[in-house]
């Protein structure tokens, strides 16, 4: 690859959309990759993260905006104009022709010399593993080693960018993660620009420098994956990522506070919260003992996993997943209390799903202890560095 390589390598899409017969697919979304990174649209399927990758990529024309790539307007060009690779869900193999064949295929249809096509053959056979395999023909070959000639056929091209549309989703789990590495390591070593699709935020979580995060053709959230994961930007964002999801709980009011629904002793944030959700991870749950400080709750059932367990908890009309290390020391029926630190508490409005601006109290201070409010309200001081160039609406809209 060259060494002006990265002047081409920056895609910007600016108030994207894409409508069928009506029907709103992508909704005016806009933004930018650098150079080199690994950028993944993550979300549910029918959220129109497809649909942005095959406009990026000209399978797709835009319904309204522009879309850039380096210097230029690729807006109108067709896709072999606009310098990209893609790596489909599908292998889409030749089945009659070799792995040689079905690697330097475009090569051989953009009349590169056969000396050259031979070299750079070599090199990629080596760099995706399949030096062995170039004689066979694709029924010879595992899921996983099919999936490699799909990537060394993009590579070969020597195209910057890379577009990858649920590239694993046809692997099983062991082989999806060691895809995953050899792609994430071939990406940094070759300095491609990828931008990848998937509705697996544990691959989004693993594999992206950046996740956007889709939800019914608007962005919800852009940012890095600890972004994501330590501030969702709504209570769609903090349920789609994360495993199990964050639980959200439902608000109510009760004399100093805001209470979990149809518990009405301990309060657990400021009366602003009522009416509202409370987010809060499985793993940033404590089970503490009925003589402990905390929330009442009530142990519904575990599940053991062997390294951890998921206990499902009854706090007042509500149902949450606590993940413990081992095995739980309560069993199902058992009274128990329940702590999270200040910090791990997240608000969202019922309304719109945005994320709300409000303290979590102290739990483990005991009852009607405000946590130290300083240092806390430091901390939601900092906005989100993901709300900002995101002219999305919210949520639940």
């Amino acid at each position: 690859m060259h060494d002006d390589k990265h002047n081409h390598q920056r895609i910007r899409l600016e108030a994207v959309s894409k409508a069928w017969s009506g029907q709103t697919a992508v909704e005016r979304i806009s933004f930018e990759v650098a150079p080199g990174e690994f950028v993944i649209l993550l979300g549910p399927s029918g959220c129109g993260k497809s649909t942005t990758l095959r406009m990026i990529a000209g399978l797709e024309q835009a319904s309204a905006g522009r879309i850039h790539i380096g210097e230029r307007d690729v807006t109108d060009l067709p896709p072999g104009d606009r310098g990209i690779s893609m790596v489909f869900q599908s292998y889409a193999l030749f089945p009659h022709l070799s792995v040689a064949d079905n690697i330097v295929f475009g090569l051989r249809s953009r009349k590169v010399p056969r000396a050259e096509r031979q070299e750079r053959l070599t090199r990629v056979a080596r760099l995706v593993d399949l030096e062995a395999y170039l004689a066979r023909k694709p029924a010879q070959l595992s899921g996983g080693q099919r999936q490699r000639v799909a990537l060394a056929r993009a590579i070969i091209s020597e195209h910057p960018i890379c577009l990858m549309d649920e590239p694993l989703s046809n692997l099983d789990a062991r082989l999806r993660g060691e895809m995953r590495r050899e792609i994430k390591a071939l990406q940094r070593r070759l300095g491609m620009t990828v931008i990848y699709v998937t509705h697996d935020q544990v691959e989004a979580m693993s594999m992206g420098d950046r996740v956007i995060l889709m939800e019914a053709g608007c962005i919800v959230q852009d940012g890095t994956p600890g972004e994501l994961y330590n501030r969702p930007a709504t209570a769609f964002a903090a349920s789609f990522i994360g495993s199990p999801a964050m639980n959200l709980v439902a608000l109510s009011a009760a004399a100093d506070g805001a209470v979990i629904d149809g518990e009405p002793h301990c309060s657990i944030a400021s009366h602003e919260a009522k009416g509202h959700l409370l987010g809060v991870r499985p793993e940033d749950i404590a089970i503490l003992p009925i003589e402990a400080p905390g929330v009442p709750g009530e142990v519904i059932d575990a599940e053991y996993l062997g390294a951890d367990s998921i206990v499902r908890l009854k706090v007042g009309s509500q149902e949450l997943r606590a993940r413990i290390d081992g095995v739980p020391e309560v069993g199902a029926g058992s009274p128990c209390r329940l702590q999270w630190p200040p910090s791990a508490a997240h608000f969202f409005s019922t309304g719109d799903g945005q994320r709300l601006a409000l303290q979590g109290y102290d739990l483990a201070a005991g009852p009607g202890r405000l946590a130290q409010k300083q240092s806390m309200h430091r901390n939601e001081a900092r906005t989100s560095p993901t709300q900002a160039g995101n002219d999305s609406p919210g949520v639940n809209r």
